[in-house]
């Protein structure tokens, strides 16, 4: 595993995480504030915070013209500026609203973009008596059985063409297009599905025990669902998902040794 990928939680510090914001929708008048109680969190949450999980989907659309960026989320953006400024790690997870980040995250923010599930190990406690942790974290969209038409569509999404034919575009034009597609085509959002479907049935679930048949993992944490669960898919292994900051306002905190999803 990527050292970096290793994170030791010190005394009275936690880790967070947070996902599916959907920043600027339905527009972005109506979604302020909703942002602005996002950004009251996150200035909370600097002060006892080891690291802060972001699992995608903050925005509703996001795209990376050379020059330019979506207009707007200047609070959410001066907020995460000034917490990795100030030294706290930060971990962005694209998710399928905002899969097409390339480089404004790590040049402008310093904060490290993952495209796909990541492994982390989180240690806790002094040398003699130092306690592991392994969490599976994503964002969750095209994992496991079923959803086959959304997969079909994130492969022309993630399309090199695609992203090329998208960049000719004037940034108006393409911003707009891609604000349009995202408030309206669930194929693209990949939450119409947002219900609990039984434990047996939970996609990411089902996932994740097919992932513990290879390696033990404490914690499977993903979004894309818009639905807090906790899972237990053995005696020690637990399928997390956080829900989102529309109807649910939840959040995921995580001291070392125990995994809590709470409500802001």
């Amino acid at each position: 595993m990527n050292k970096s990928n290793h994170i030791h939680i010190a005394d009275g510090k936690k880790i967070y995480f947070a996902s599916d914001n959907h920043l600027g929708a339905p527009t972005s008048e109506a979604s302020r504030p909703r942002e602005k109680k996002f950004v009251a969190w996150l200035d909370e949450i600097k002060h006892d915070a080891a690291a802060i999980f972001l699992m995608g989907d903050l925005f509703d659309f996001w795209f990376e013209y050379k020059t330019v960026v979506p207009k707007g989320f200047t609070r959410t953006l001066g907020k995460l500026a000034e917490i990795s400024d100030s030294g706290i790690p930060i971990h962005y997870f694209v998710g399928n609203h905002d899969l097409w980040m390339n480089g404004y995250f790590e040049e402008e923010l310093g904060i490290p973009v993952y495209h796909k599930p990541e492994e982390f190990t989180f240690s806790y406690g002094a040398s003699t008596t130092l306690s592991h942790q392994t969490i599976f974290i994503g964002h969750g969209d095209g994992l496991g059985p079923g959803d086959k038409g959304y997969k079909r569509m994130k492969k022309v999404f993630t399309s090199p063409f695609f992203q090329w034919l998208f960049k000719w575009m004037h940034p108006d034009i393409g911003i707009r297009i891609g604000q349009y597609m995202s408030v309206k085509n669930k194929m693209i959002s990949g939450d119409d599905d947002a219900k609990f479907l039984g434990e047996d049935n939970e996609w990411l679930a089902v996932y994740c025990k097919r992932k513990l048949e290879d390696k033990h993992r404490d914690y499977f944490v993903f979004g894309h669902r818009h639905l807090p669960l906790e899972i237990d898919l053995n005696e020690t292994s637990k399928y997390i998902n956080l829900g989102d900051w529309i109807q649910y306002y939840t959040y995921g905190v995580f001291d070392g040794e125990n995994f809590e999803l709470k409500t802001y």
